[in-house]
């Protein structure tokens, strides 16, 4: 099999576009964005430069932008899906007794207004010039200055006012272990555009496409947090980030009221963060000289299975790498976060009061999907098998194979024994 494994899949997925069509186009997106974090109001402002490449032979009159956050809000399309169908994930519902019976209730349904999400869009420009937008629950739509050429590009920039809701799904503040910020879909995020035309389908709490390109952001926060997310630090000698060691665990500065954790992610397609009070921050060399990030609770029930599972990760990232390819950037996070277990770009977010088996079986499969999805860049919300089969698959073979690499260990020093 070996990496072959990855032609094969990408044979599958676009054998029948290239077939059709010998022309291959993608777009791509430049982001910069500043965000101030009110850690105590869960809110946040941002400004966003965001530099658009139409590399299609269509003219753009139009761009569409997803707002997630517009979801966790009473009477939002996510809100009306889980109050209509009979069973709706469990983790978006409250158990209720109606009339004797047991019913089910949209969490989000009974958020407050200080608990809800929210982002806001304002004062957006195209090369500097104003452009009409209009906001229709997740999608914001903005009609363009002037259209964007085929094989051109224009600087669209905007502020953006936002709530962290409180955590339902994938993304939210205090989750069910306690970590404090799970940013995941957190920014105007540019929708995609490609040959099938926009995707702006409404926020369900499905899955993602984004478009390829490269982010730089910088996020100021309270100083007691301890970040973690996409992309690769770039002043860790003003937050402490990988500078004061102690044995592997990060120990991190408190000289000052907020500190600015500035991040750079070049070539992916979203970039997500986490943040908490009490994370505890280990980095270990993974495969060619990856360095693989744990960022998970100091809670004295967890601790030992998070250093466990380290070089078991070690293990897991070189088998992907022998079997499908090489992972392509030099940082990797595994963060204790979120309501699950979810795939972003160079991290994921997960949940780690489990036992070992359990946040084993987790962080592998979730690294799997740097492969499918992450660099093929799919679309999970059409084309489900794509990431969640081929992930499936190769994070089973990982993990069998660390299996009978340990039953033989045993065996042998079972047999050994007997021998002598």
């Amino acid at each position: 099999m070996k990496k072959i494994f990855l032609f094969v899949a990408i044979s599958i997925s676009f054998g029948n576009l290239f077939a059709q069509s010998t022309t291959y186009w993608q777009q791509h997106v430049s982001y910069k964005m500043d965000v101030v974090m009110d850690a105590k109001k869960y809110q946040y402002k941002g400004k966003q430069e965001l530099v658009y490449t139409n590399n299609s032979s269509d003219t753009l009159r139009r761009v569409f932008y997803h707002l997630f956050n517009n979801a966790f809000q009473p009477g939002s399309e996510m809100d009306a899906r889980l109050q209509a169908i009979v069973d709706p994930d469990g983790r978006m519902v409250n158990k209720i007794n109606v009339g004797g019976k047991e019913s089910k209730e949209s969490r989000i349904k009974i958020l407050k207004p200080n608990e809800i999400g929210y982002l806001n869009i304002s004062n957006f420009k195209q090369d500097g010039e104003n452009a009409a937008t209009k906001t229709v629950g997740t999608i914001l739509e903005v009609i363009l200055a002037k259209p964007i050429l085929p094989n051109s590009k224009t600087t669209l920039t905007l502020d953006f006012d936002g709530q962290v809701p409180i955590q339902i799904r994938r993304s939210g503040r205090n989750n069910l272990e306690g970590v404090e910020f799970s940013m995941a879909q957190w920014y105007p995020k540019m929708a995609e555009f490609d040959f099938e035309g926009w995707h702006t389908n409404p926020y369900i709490a499905r899955e993602f496409h984004g478009v390829w390109g490269d982010f730089d952001v910088a996020i100021t926060i309270d100083k007691d947090y301890v970040l973690g997310g996409s992309g690769y630090l770039q002043n860790p000698n003003e937050t402490g980030h990988g500078y004061q060691d102690v044995g592997n665990t990060v120990v991190y500065p408190k000289k000052t009221k907020t500190l600015t954790w500035h991040f750079v992610a070049p070539m992916v397609h979203d970039f997500t963060w986490a943040a908490d009070k009490n994370y505890i921050h280990d980095v270990i060399k993974g495969p060619k000289d990856v360095d693989l990030h744990f960022l998970y609770k100091n809670n004295p029930k967890i601790i030992d299975n998070w250093k466990a599972l380290q070089p078991l990760m070690v293990k897991v990232m070189a088998i992907y790498n022998n079997n499908v390819g090489n992972y392509p950037y030099k940082q990797y996070s595994f963060i204790q976060g979120g309501d699950g277990g979810m795939e972003y770009a160079m991290c994921t977010l997960m949940l780690g009061n489990g036992t070992l088996e359990g946040i084993l079986g987790t962080a592998t499969h979730e690294l799997g999907h740097s492969w499918f999805q992450h660099i093929l860049a799919s679309n999970e919300s059409e084309h489900p098998w794509m990431d969640e089969g081929f992930t499936s698959y190769i994070e089973d073979l990982a993990l069998n194979e660390i299996t009978v690499k340990k039953k033989k260990i045993l065996l042998n020093q079972l047999i050994k024994p007997m021998l002598n």
